[in-house]
This record gives structure tokens, C-alpha cells and sequence, in this order.
């Protein structure tokens, strides 16, 4: 394998320095669209780097919490002025990293400016109320209170903005933060902590350790300095964090699967359906953990549904995601390219009817990358594996129903509950939907993938702790409520 030998080692960033692990060694990290391509090295640390990154963020977050919101608020402006005059530098490495196209990294990258905007303004807003007292000398409130060091642990597949939604609440709550990125992403993560050091946020405040999920993940949520943990990622690894911050008496916040349904009722406008499936199935490959992975349609306009789908999923362009002329382009890894490929083949294996795609690209210089073709199965049935489990690839499973009873039932019948959404032009059925779905985030006549920073973001069942995340929400996990009684 041919590797760039002037690829940069990024640094692990501890006390408000870049430092190498103790343990001397690093990893790189390939271009998925080109596996000869090194974007970078990364630290593989040890237990005591992670010592050293937490008595960081404990011996800062005192004097941080003592500033006023407001000054808090003005550091995060700062990093976000900066993130925004390097959208490219870190848009390009994310593209590099894990294959999304360089326009859809550009625009998760001035999400996280606007993501960074909003929390600062939150260093301006209430805290806490006045509640009367049954002693009439008494004056009684509320206040919010820091948790104190939160463990940040963030995956590959929004690599600028889920850090950004974790660590902008918790740094203007009162928080510090240890982040421990993806390692497919970690130049990524490595880029947008550049931003907060050249921001110039007080030494310890944000800290950052690549390395292991076994010994860096887990070592936060074993931490005895941690004392709170936001993780997001697969429902195996999270239930481990889980477990562990429960052992320790610690707050835990997990965002986990998703196996996201979109349902078309007789009466929805297809063209729109169809855009809308497209683009929350397949933009960034479809690894979104709300992504839309079943396409449950009503017989009344199944075919002509399934006809326009399939025609427009078969103009998709895949390719690097640098080229402009690339719509989609390689799953993250090696890895994730055999998962995708291994779900098409369990599709095929139990019955489902392959319509389109299938296959992994390695014509017109794909060779090379992990590019798979968009995939569409038809006649799938609940119990097949391709209807259960997450994929977490660009494959979409259409399934047929009578009734819209049948097709909430369908949609529900699910061990995740993230995000769902309901093509349909009939009130009727749209409050019906709201009002049955199983799910954290509904949307109707729109696609099941979009998030707004300013609203609640979490899921049911298997999909979460039942936190929530972003908006004015975030408050709830990244403080505790203090209710003070003062009587003269």
C-alpha cells in the first residue's frame, strides 16, 4: 500500500497544549475514496494520557464555571468566527476522512458555527425561577449547577457537528470537556479543536484524547475525575457506557440506532415522497442515524411509487466526494463497506427482490475506494433482517401495506424509536401519525434525516436514554437544578 509520507501526526490537545501519547505510537488515517491515500496520523494513548486530559479539565472547570455566562458565551462566538474562516480546511479533512461529499461537509461544518452561535447566546438566558415560599420571610429559587468534567464520546459520521452540539451546551453551562473522537475521524476532530485553541479558551477547559474506544471510551466512563458522559454511537458500545457510569453513580446521555421508517399514503404528492426518501436514504451514504431505512407505501400507489424511486435512484452519481459531480460518495471504511455489503447479501439470501444496485463500484477509478451502489430491495417483510437491524449504508426496503393502520403499526414495529416521517396531503392521517409514532422526532411531508439545532433531538426504545439533546433541552443533562431557601 502506497502511503503519504508528509501526512501531519496530530497531537493529542491536554491543558491547553499539543502533546504525543506516552505510549509513542500512532495510526493513520485513509481516504476511503482512495485507500493509498494517508489524510494523517493520530495518538493511540494510554489510561494515563486520559489521567492527565481529566485532572486538566477538573482543575479548570472551577474558574470556568465562576465566569459569568456571558463571558462564557463570548469564548464560543470567538470559536465559532473561527470555525467559520476555516470551513474548507475542516470541510476538506472531513471529506477526506470518512467520504461525505465536500458540499454536504461544508454545510455540517457551518452547522456547527451556527450550532456555537446559539449556545453562546444561551450564556444570556435564565437559569433558574423565583418560587413563592409557604414562610412569607423567606426569598426561594432555582439555579442551574455544572456537572463538572463531561467525557465527550463522538462517532465518525457527523464528525463536526455532533462534537460541536455536545461540547458548546456543556462548555456554556460551566462544563470542561475531555473529547474522545471517532478514530476514522480523528484529523477531523483534531481541525476543530485547532478552532478552540486559536479561539484562545483558558487552558483545560476543552481537552481532546484519540485512541481506543476500550481504552479511551471506556476509561472516561470508568473515570473517577468524570463526572458525566454524552456518547453517541452503536447500542452495544453505549450500553457498556452506560453500564459503566451507572456503576458510578455518574449522569449518562446516549444516542444510539435508529432503523428509521418513512410511510406514503395514497394521497401524498410521490415526487416529493420520492425526493425526500432519496435524500434522508442516501446523502452521506446513508450513515445517518436518521437515516430512512424502510419505505412503507400503500398498495394504491406502491408501483407507480416504486417506478419513480427506482428511476431516480439509478441517476444517483457516485464517486469522491471532491469531485462536484459526485452526489454520494464511499461509505467511511473497510469495515463499513463489509457490513453494507454483508446486509445486501442477507436482503438476497431471505427472499427480498433486489431492484437496483448491489454491488460494490471498483470501475471508473473506484477501485481503489469503498464505494457501494445505492440499493433498493422490494417485497420486504418485517421479519427479514434488512427490516430489523441498522444498516447504516445507502440501502432503502420497500415495503406494502393496505391501510394506514397497518403502515403505523409496521412503521412501529421496530426495537428503535429515533426518527419516522409520513408523506401523505390528508390531515387525518398526519395526526394520526403524530399522534402513534413511536419515535423521538417526527416529521410530516418532509424527510426523516432533518435535525434543527434549536429543537429537542433524541429517541425512544433501543434509539436512546431518553435524553435529550440540543435546543434549550441540552440544560437538562449538562446541569443539575439547585433550589436555594434564604430567610433573614
Amino acid at each position: 500500500m502506497t502511503t503519504n509520507t508528509e501526512a501531519k501526526t496530530y497531537l493529542n490537545y491536554i491543558n491547553g497544549e499539543w502533546s504525543a501519547s506516552d505510549t509513542g505510537k500512532t495510526s493513520e488515517s485513509f481516504n476511503p475514496s482512495n485507500k493509498n491515500e494517508v489524510l494523517g496520523s493520530f495518538q493511540l494513548s494510554s489510561a494515563n494520557d486520559l489521567d492527565q486530559a481529566v485532572k486538566a479539565a477538573k482543575d479548570a472547570q472551577k474558574p470556568w464555571r465562576n465566569l459569568s455566562g456571558t463571558a462564557r458565551g463570548e469564548f464560543l462566538f470567538k470559536v465559532a468566527n473561527v470555525l467559520e474562516s476555516k470551513v474548507e480546511y475542516v470541510a476538506e479533512a472531513m471529506t477526506k476522512e470518512m467520504g461525505k461529499t465536500f458540499a454536504e461537509a461544508k454545510g455540517e461544518t457551518m452547522r456547527g458555527v451556527a450550532i456555537l452561535r446559539y449556545y453562546a447566546g444561551e450564556g444570556m438566558r435564565p437559569v433558574g425561577d423565583v418560587i413563592p415560599s409557604s414562610d412569607s420571610e423567606a426569598l426561594m429559587f432555582t439555579t442551574r449547577t455544572p456537572l463538572g468534567v463531561v467525557g465527550v464520546i463522538t462517532p465518525w459520521n457527523f464528525p463536526v457537528a455532533i462534537p460541536i452540539w455536545k461540547m458548546a451546551p456543556a462548555l456554556i453551562y460551566g462544563n470542561s470537556v475531555v473529547l474522545k473522537p471517532a478514530s476514522d475521524t480523528a484529523v477531523t476532530a483534531a481541525r476543530v479543536v485547532e478552532c478552540f485553541d486559536e479561539a484562545g479558551l483558558p487552558a483545560g477547559v476543552i481537552n481532546m484524547v484519540t485512541g481506543s474506544g476500550s481504552v479511551i471510551g471506556q476509561g472516561l466512563a470508568e473515570h473517577p475525575g468524570v463526572d458525566g458522559i454524552t456518547f453517541t454511537g452503536s447500542n452495544a458500545v453505549g450500553k457498556q457506557i452506560g453500564r459503566a457510569a451507572l456503576d458510578r453513580g455518574i449522569k449518562y446521555q446516549l444516542e444510539m440506532g435508529g432503523k428509521n421508517p418513512v410511510i406514503v399514503a395514497d394521497d401524498a404528492d410521490l415526487d416529493l415522497a420520492v425526493d425526500a426518501t432519496i435524500s434522508g436514504g442516501l446523502k452521506s451514504t446513508g450513515q445517518k442515524c436518521t437515516a430512512t431505512s424502510r419505505v412503507i407505501v400503500q398498495s394504491g400507489v406502491y408501483e407507480e411509487f416504486r417506478e419513480k424511486l427506482v428511476k431516480k435512484v439509478a441517476e444517483i452519481t457516485v464517486g469522491n466526494g471532491m469531485e462536484g459531480s459526485s452526489w454520494m460518495g464511499p461509505v467511511a471504511s473497510e469495515n463499513q463497506l463489509d457490513n453494507v455489503l454483508s446486509y445486501i447479501e442477507k436482503g438476497k439470501s431471505e427472499g427480498a427482490e433486489l431492484l437496483h444496485g448491489g454491488n460494490r463500484l471498483t470501475e471508473n477509478g473506484l477501485g481503489d475506494g469503498y464505494f457501494v451502489e445505492p440499493t433498493v430491495f422490494d417485497n420486504v417483510t418485517a421479519g427479514m433482517t434488512i427490516a430489523r437491524e441498522e444498516i447504516f449504508g445507502p440501502v432503502l426496503a420497500l415495503m406494502k401495506v393496505e391501510t394506514m393502520e397497518e403502515a403505523i403499526a409496521l412503521a412501529n414495529d421496530s426495537d428503535y424509536g429515533l426518527s419516522a416521517s409520513i408523506f401523505t396531503t390528508n390531515i387525518g392521517n398526519m395526526l394520526e401519525f403524530i399522534k402513534d409514532m413511536e419515535a423521538g422526532l417526527v416529521r410530516v411531508n418532509a424527510e426523516s434525516a432533518g435535525v434543527e439545532l434549536q429543537a429537542p433531538f433524541g429517541g425512544m426504545k433501543q434509539s436512546s436514554s431518553h435524553s435529550r439533546e440540543q435546543g434549550q433541552a441540552a440544560i437538562e443533562f449538562f446541569t443539575s437544578i439547585k433550589t436555594i431557601f434564604v430567610k433573614n
